[in-house]
């Protein structure tokens, strides 16, 4: 009888080679779960009050360091029960204020002192430009340039 006829019993006959689909379903999924963790490493954030700003009756909190700024600026909102709408500034080391895209990950290894990623927060304005600032400037000199045909 020919390899891959029917035998009498009505099955197919056994193939030179058959892939292990259980196996290279169990190395995909594995591979796909290393893929969707998030680093579990943590750093810790010191929160700083400036100006009139309330002083957090807590000042340090360990933040995954795979979340964005955003996810902390979100938190300290949360934590100083703030709405999205009550003006938040917020400086790393007192001298800029990060993007929100920015990973708390890249901040720390770039900005840490003594173990800890130091952010400030005041509710006005007190150093520099922040990061919108200057994104609304280039936009309204971009605006600007097209109105005057530069």
């Amino acid at each position: 009888m020919a390899s891959g006829s029917p035998d009498d019993s009505g099955r197919q006959a056994a193939l030179p080679w058959t892939p292990d689909v259980s196996e290279s379903a169990t190395e995909a999924l594995q591979a796909l779960d290393t893929y969707k963790k998030k680093d579990p490493s943590k750093v810790v954030v010191r929160f700083k009050a400036v100006g009139n700003a309330p002083i957090m009756r807590q000042n340090f909190y360990k933040i995954t360091a795979s979340n964005r700024f955003q996810a902390v600026i979100q938190f300290l909102r949360k934590e100083l029960g703030w709405k999205a709408g009550d003006p938040l500034f917020t400086y790393i080391n007192l001298a800029f204020s990060p993007a929100p895209d920015d990973t708390v990950s890249n901040l720390y290894k770039s900005f840490a002192t003594e173990g800890h990623l130091i952010v400030n927060y005041s509710t006005t304005a007190a150093w520099g430009l922040t990061t919108l600032t200057i994104r609304r400037r280039r936009t309204q000199n971009a605006v600007q340039d097209q109105i005057n045909g530069r």
